[in-house]
């Protein structure tokens, strides 16, 4: 029988971005995972904090050269790869020179939100599923980890839901503790708002604040994660009344058998 695929997308990586609550769960998840027999791919951003020749990282030529449309200006997409150190496996880096060269992740020196992190949340999104099309290989389970990825679950449940690569992938979104306060730049429905994606699609996110991505992403995967033990009210009660999958909080120390055993029963539905 052929291995069940797992794609994990994720914001950060631990040992790429200085240390992070999302970077070290997913990398002991991933390792957990892999040598539970499944078949494992990740994809994050190419962070100018990142340092290619410290991580070997290395341009994809065959991935690279898509272009990204948002608004009608043409973003070209550049894939790069490094295996993942401790582990025989291969991280994907999403990396574009207007978006993802700077050194902060998401906001300057002093704190402010960066004015294209819409863009380049819908940048990041799309990129993801147009690699994944590359590589003609169909996950069972689409994981998204960080809100940078809160646009996954709503392409592929519109904008991409007639393609062969996804039409059976189960969704799941992982929730954490908010990071940023406020909402994204005002164009972010607007950005959004791509092929086959309508404006009332998009009525879940609605003023794209933190919790408003989560819950967005919610809505349309098929089941969610509490990552974290402090998410806000307002997100769990969300989680709650959506009637989907929940795996709630499983501490610190058990959650890479709790994650396993979630991803077996999304599987057997």
């Amino acid at each position: 029988m052929d291995k069940k695929r797992i794609l994990i997308v994720t914001q950060e990586l631990d040992p790429y971005l200085v240390e992070t609550t999302i970077g070290n769960i997913v990398k002991e998840l991933v390792g957990k995972t892999q040598s539970s027999g499944y078949d494992i791919r990740i994809l994050m951003p190419r962070f100018g904090s990142i340092n290619e020749r410290r991580h070997r990282l290395h341009e994809v030529v065959r991935l690279s050269g898509i272009n990204i449309i948002i608004s009608d200006d043409d973003y070209p997409l550049i894939i790069k790869v490094a295996s993942l150190p401790g582990a025989r496996m291969q991280v994907y880096f999403l990396d574009n020179e207007d978006f993802f060269k700077r050194k902060e992740s998401f906001a300057d020196d002093d704190g402010k939100l960066y004015d294209d992190n819409s863009a380049r949340t819908v940048f990041f999104c799309r990129g993801v599923l147009e690699t994944v099309k590359k590589f003609g290989w169909a996950p069972d389970i689409i994981h998204c980890h960080g809100w940078i990825t809160s646009l996954v679950p709503l392409f592929i449940k519109t904008a991409y839901k007639k393609d062969p690569i996804f039409e059976n992938s189960k969704v799941v979104y992982s929730v954490y503790d908010n990071t940023f306060e406020g909402p994204l730049p005002s164009d972010f429905v607007l950005n959004a708002n791509i092929n086959r994606v309508k404006e009332e699609d998009l009525t879940p996110y609605a003023e794209a604040t933190n919790n408003d991505l989560h819950k967005g992403a919610i809505h349309y995967a098929d089941a969610a994660v509490e990552a974290s033990a402090a998410i806000d009210k307002d997100v769990t009660q969300f989680m709650e009344d959506s009637d989907k999958p929940i795996l709630e909080f499983p501490g610190e120390e058990e959650y890479k058998e709790a994650y396993l055993s979630f991803y077996t029963t999304l599987l057997e539905e």
